[in-house]
């Protein structure tokens, strides 16, 4: 097994934790990763993306020109990228903030309005787990319980109070791809 992502949106939506957070929780399941970012001089506004790569086997390179799955938080990204994923993929998509959605029908599409969720959670910043948890329902590279191991692992003491809340945010995702 050998998925390779592309996550994409502005900075500040959290788009390169996500990423990372993904690589992660698969390092703690003994699998191979890569993880690169890519994000404009602006940070916060600017555009973001990361490349992560899990793999049973040994990832030969960390440089990609097509995807088996996009996950794109916004419309600029959703224009850069559809057309990167590879036939037979999936795109995850952030639908409060995507007007024009892929219309390939060589590719599956999924809508997930992950900040309206995160907002029903009362935390607009856990939108891009609500995303990943989404994807995870679909394609189940590690398993949830991987991805909070791992935030345990790289968020600092004072922010696992947030686990909970991140878990939640997950299978909210979950919750939501199983519906379509």
């Amino acid at each position: 097994m050998t998925e390779e992502i592309i996550i994409a949106g502005f900075g500040g939506q959290g788009v390169l934790s996500m990423g990372q957070t993904l690589g992660y929780a698969a390092m703690v399941e003994g699998k191979n990763v890569t993880w690169m970012p890519s994000y404009g001089p602006e940070m916060r506004g600017g555009t973001a993306n990361c490349i992560t790569i899990v793999s049973d086997e040994t990832i030969s390179s960390p440089i990609l020109s097509k995807f088996d799955t996009a996950i794109i938080l916004n419309q600029p990204s959703m224009e850069k990228f559809e057309g990167k994923v590879k036939p037979g993929g999936l795109i995850v998509y952030e639908s409060t903030n995507i007007l024009h959605a892929s219309e390939r029908k060589d590719i599956e599409i999924y809508p997930i309005p992950a900040s309206d969720a995160a907002n029903k959670l009362n935390n607009i910043k856990v939108a891009n787990m609500v995303l990943l948890g989404a994807y995870l329902a679909k394609h189940p590279i590690v398993k949830i319980d991987s991805i909070i191991e791992a935030l345990k692992k790289v968020l600092p003491e004072r922010y696992h109070n947030l686990l909970k809340l991140n878990r939640d945010a997950l299978e909210k995702g979950a919750e939501l791809m199983g519906g379509k």
